[in-house]
C-alpha cells in the first residue's frame, strides 16, 4: 500500500536503515559512529567529528528545507536545531575549552560547519543554524559533463518539492514538469541533442535549432 500511495503522490521513501548503512561506509577523515533516527519531519543525527583538531560528539536535528537541482546547481538548504556537542577524552584545545565552558553558541551551528573537514569546501552562504550545501563544488560532480547533463535533463521532468521523515523512512516528494512541458522539451534538446543534427534540434522548442552549445558544456 505504501508503494502505491507513494506512486500516486509522486513521492518515494528511502529507508532510514539504508541511510544508516551508507553512513557506516564512510571513509577515513569523515564523521565516525554516525547515528540516524527519525524525528518527524526531520532526522536526529549524531556523529563523532574532528573539530579543529578536537574529537567531539555532536548531535543535532536536521530539517531539509529545500533542494534545488539543475545542470548548474545541486544545492541542499538545511536547518539544524537542538545542536549539542561533547568533548571526547581530555581535549585541552581552545575549541574544547569553549565547548566545556558553554561559551560556544551552538545556535549558530551553520558557522561551526565551516570548520569541519570535508564539508567546508561544499558550503554556500551558510549562517546561523542554516546550511547551504552546494554539491556542484565537489569536482567529481561539478566537472563531470555527463552528470550535469543527466541532472539538467531529469530536473526538467521532475524535481524535489519537499523532504520529510516518518518513523521508518525519509519521504522525498516530487513535482512533475517544474518548468512546463515546453521546458522539458528544451531540456531534451539542450542535453541530448547538443551536438546532434540541426534538423532534429529545429523540431524542438527553443532557439530554432541553433547549434550553439549550452553554457558549461
Amino acid at each position: 500500500m505504501r508503494v502505491l500511495r507513494n506512486a500516486m503522490g509522486l513521492r518515494f521513501g528511502v529507508p532510514i536503515a539504508g541511510l544508516r548503512y551508507l553512513a557506516s561506509q564512510g571513509g577515513d577523515g569523515g564523521p565516525k559512529d554516525v547515528e540516524i533516527d527519525p524525528r518527524p519531519p526531520g532526522l536526529r543525527i549524531g556523529a563523532t567529528v574532528d573539530l579543529m583538531g578536537t574529537a567531539v560528539r555532536a548531535v543535532t536535528i536536521l530539517y531539509i528545507e529545500r533542494i534545488r537541482m539543475s545542470a548548474e546547481e545541486l544545492r541542499l538548504e538545511v536547518r539544524l536545531e537542538g545542536t549539542k556537542m561533547t568533548v571526547l577524552g581530555d581535549g585541552e584545545s581552545p575549541v574544547a575549552a569553549l565547548i566545556k565552558s558553554g561559551a560556544l553558541d551552538l545556535t549558530k551551528s551553520g558557522n561551526l560547519a565551516a570548520h569541519l573537514p570535508g564539508l567546508s569546501r561544499l558550503l554556500g552562504e551558510s549562517s546561523g543554524n542554516r546550511l547551504v550545501i552546494d554539491l556542484m563544488k565537489h569536482p567529481a560532480l561539478g566537472k563531470n559533463r555527463v552528470a550535469r547533463r543527466v541532472l539538467g535533463l531529469v530536473s526538467s521532468f521532475v524535481t524535489v518539492h519537499g523532504v520529510e521523515s516518518d518513523e521508518g523512512h525519509v519521504d522525498v516528494v516530487m513535482r512533475a514538469f517544474p518548468r512546463g512541458v515546453g521546458g522539458a522539451a528544451r531540456a531534451v534538446r539542450d542535453h541530448l541533442f547538443t551536438d546532434g543534427p540541426p534538423w532534429i534540434r529545429g523540431m524542438l522548442p527553443g532557439r530554432g535549432g541553433s547549434s550553439e552549445p549550452r553554457r558549461g558544456y
